[in-house]
């Protein structure tokens, strides 16, 4: 049976969710260009008024991920470290630490990533002024992680068919799910993730949406402060996924041994401050609150990865390897 977009539109006009195969013809109309710029805009705005459940996103990650550029010959685990961004804490970029300390540790890390959109400086914008490649090309990912253990997959470029998107995202103006989508739609799929959100709730959704598309463990977490990263300023939301299961929980750094600290502890002023910090903290030093900022998250990897039994003996773990500077290694490659 032909669908029509009437029909989609109506069910969301009166708050209705979408049907799994609807949702799933409605994506890949989007993606493939069909839909026309009045239906698509109507589209995301239909389902930002309802809002989206974990089912729609996850249609939305598959048809997308259809359309990206295929990632093939890897192997074993690997890992991502990515927030929706939007949280407008202009903090350092501690996602982008997170992956080199991890890769510097002999973990295979896959950073999907961009430029900055609302943050003082993005993933894409500190690589490059650490002097790393952004046009890693698929065929050339596993030698990257054979190599270094690290590989960054700049979005723009393993996302064709969002040409068809950026038009009417821009004419709408506000954030819509592709606000959300950007950390699910890693084309080297990673096996475990840890994703940050900046918006109070929508944790256990993102964690449904990674469990429904394959990853196999990760950490889904709201920083305390409103960060989309774990952070050292009181008690982080989190929710684990591992299997397909999903289990709701709270980290606590102070419980942890870390100290107490305040959200503008970690805000950095520009993007050349953002770089300058960032090539400290992956020597070893750099302020108090971003090292104990970057522990909390490399200790969450190191657990999420099984090389630490728990939180607390993951955090030794990661204190340890930010002190002695072990992400320097990705700098001098």
């Amino acid at each position: 049976m032909t669908m029509h977009m009437a029909d989609v539109l109506e069910l969301l006009a009166y708050h209705k969710d979408l049907p799994a195969e609807m949702a799933d013809e409605a994506f890949a109309r989007l993606m493939d260009g069909t839909m026309t710029p009045a239906q698509a805009g109507s589209f995301l705005m239909g389902l930002k008024t309802k809002g989206e459940t974990a089912r729609e996103l996850a249609a939305a990650v598959r048809a997308a991920l259809r359309h990206a550029r295929p990632v093939h010959g890897l192997s074993g685990p690997r890992i991502d470290t990515c927030g929706t961004g939007g949280d407008g804490t202009c903090s350092f970029n501690c996602s982008t630490a997170t992956a080199l300390v991890l890769a510097g540790l002999g973990h295979d890390v896959v950073k999907h990533g961009n430029r900055s959109v609302s943050s003082t400086c993005g993933s894409a914008d500190a690589l490059e002024a650490l002097g790393l490649s952004l046009t890693t090309e698929p065929d050339a990912v596993a030698g990257e992680l054979a190599a270094r253990h690290f590989a960054f997959l700049f979005a723009p470029g393993y996302h064709p068919a969002f040409k068809h998107i950026m038009p009417v995202r821009r004419e709408i103006g506000c954030r819509t799910l592709f606000n959300l989508l950007g950390p699910l739609l890693n084309p080297a799929r990673p096996t475990h993730q840890l994703l940050g959100v900046g918006i109070p709730g929508f944790a256990p959704r993102m964690a449904k949406v990674l469990a429904l598309t394959g990853v196999s463990r990760a950490c889904v977490v709201h920083g305390a402060g409103g960060f989309d990263e774990l952070t050292p300023f009181g008690v982080n939301s989190v929710v684990w996924v591992r299997d397909g299961w999903l289990r709701e929980d709270v980290i606590d750094p102070q419980a942890l041994g870390l100290a107490q600290h305040k959200p503008e502890d970690v805000a950095v002023a520009s993007k050349d401050a953002a770089v300058a910090v960032l090539r400290e903290l992956l020597e070893g030093g750099g302020p108090q609150a971003m090292r104990d900022m970057l522990v909390l998250n490399v200790a969450a990897c190191l657990h999420l990865l099984d090389a630490a039994p728990d939180m607390a003996a993951a955090v030794e773990q990661a204190r340890a390897a930010v002190a002695a500077g072990v992400g320097r290694a990705l700098l001098h490659a």
